[in-house]
This record gives C-alpha cells, sequence and structure tokens, in this order.
C-alpha cells in the first residue's frame, strides 16, 4: 500500500502475543523473534478509540515507528478496547477486569508513553479520562508523554493543547513539545499520508528518543501484558 511512511534503518521486529492476533498497523512485517536481548526503554501506546483499526490507533503507530527507527525499545501497543465493556461500570480500581488492570500497570510501568484520542464534541473521550482516572498521579511524574489525537476537522486540533496537556501536566508528567493532531483528510484507507502530520509525527518521535537517550536506566519492572507489543532496533 503507497502513502506510509517509509521506515528508516532495520526491520522492526514484532512480537503478537495470541491473545490479540492483529499485526502493527496495516501492512505485515517479517517475525524476527520473539526474545529481546538487554533492558530496553518500555513505551506504552494507548489508543482510546473505542473501534479498531482506527485512525487514531494509526496516528499512535506512526509515532511508535518513528520512534523505535530512532531508538531501540519495547514498545506495547493498546487500545481502549483491549480494557474490556466493563471498564466504564467501574467505580474504583479493584472493580476493574484483569485486562483493564494489566492496561494501568503496563502504563504506570512504562518509561515513556504514547496517548491518543478522538475528539467527541471537543474534548477527548470519556472512557480515556476514565481510565487515566485510577492511574497512580506519582507513577507518571517525569515521565515522557507524547500527545496526539484524531478528529473530523481542523476546528478540533486545539484540543490536544487545551485539555490533553493539561490533564498531563496534573500527572507531572513531561509531554514533549510538539503534539500531533490528525483530521479525517489526513488519512487515507486508514493510512497516514499528509505530510505535514507525517513531520510532527517524526518531529515528536525524536524529542522522545532523544528524552529516552537521555535517561541512565529503564524501569526495573515491566510486566507484560496482552497487547500488540514491537521491539525496534537501532537504525
Amino acid at each position: 500500500m503507497t502513502g506510509r511512511p517509509a521506515m528508516t534503518g532495520r526491520r522492526v521486529r514484532i512480537k503478537v502475543p495470541g491473545a490479540f492476533p492483529y499485526p502493527i498497523g496495516r501492512r505485515s512485517m517479517s517475525l524476527q523473534g520473539s526474545s529481546f536481548s538487554g533492558p530496553l526503554p518500555r513505551i506504552v501506546g494507548f489508543s482510546a478509540n473505542l473501534q479498531r483499526p482506527s485512525k487514531t490507533r494509526a496516528l499512535v503507530e506512526a509515532v511508535a515507528e518513528a520512534t523505535g527507527a530512532r531508538l531501540r525499545a519495547d514498545i506495547r501497543l493498546f487500545d481502549v478496547v483491549d480494557a474490556g465493556t466493563g471498564l466504564g461500570a467501574a467505580w474504583s480500581r479493584d472493580q476493574l477486569s484483569l485486562p483493564a488492570r494489566r492496561i494501568l500497570e503496563a502504563i504506570e510501568n512504562a518509561d515513556a508513553l504514547i496517548v491518543g484520542t478522538p475528539v467527541y464534541k471537543g474534548a477527548y473521550t470519556g472512557l480515556f479520562k476514565h481510565l487515566f482516572d485510577f492511574v497512580d498521579p506519582a507513577a507518571l511524574a517525569g515521565k515522557p508523554v507524547v500527545l496526539s489525537a484524531t478528529g473530523g476537522g481542523a476546528r478540533h486540533a486545539l484540543v490536544v493543547e487545551h485539555s490533553l496537556r493539561p490533564l498531563f501536566g496534573f500527572f507531572s508528567a513531561q509531554t514533549v513539545p510538539t503534539s500531533v493532531y490528525g483530521s479525517d483528510a489526513d488519512f487515507s484507507d486508514g493510512v497516514l499520508v499528509d505530510e505535514g502530520v507525517r513531520g510532527r509525527v517524526s518531529d515528536a518521535a525524536a524529542q522522545l528518543a532523544a528524552l529516552l537517550g537521555a535517561r541512565a536506566k529503564p524501569s526495573a519492572s515491566f510486566e507484560a501484558a496482552p497487547a500488540t507489543a514491537f521491539a525496534a532496533p537501532n537504525r
């Protein structure tokens, strides 16, 4: 399929656990083993779109792949649907399903986050906020985060700065300067094709990789969760 940004360097190594056997992106890549050698920075990507595949997921993947092309990392991707249908009915963390708790643990134990949400009625989704309401604030303090969102048109672009950035400011997270917003017109058949948005993806990924590269040591504990995961070698 044409229109997808070319990945530089060596191929990405993908590990797809059996619980969610879907590929990264919309093109297949050769499997090169599932074991990772040595400690790697852990990056969690989270899409709050209620559908899969989705433009939000594609945007999160684009940032993840661009980051992986710059930095060897263990990258795990989740969609809000992975948390199960009971997420919205949970009033406390102990009422969450096991899949939802595993997503929270992955977010809290990651070294960095790539988050994306569709814009509904001028804001991030309710389930996105509901999930992060259960996150331990101390777990995100100082953690690098890339912010992204998708919407029907350009009028929703400021949601990233007016809603997402203040939310992660509350957590004292270190949001990268460049945020990424994609509208319907920026995608073709679910693939990000707009050069301007792809440029922002590249900038955000470079900023995230620089922050992670400056850190001496990844998190000591990172519990594997049932989500798509891939490790990207150095360029």
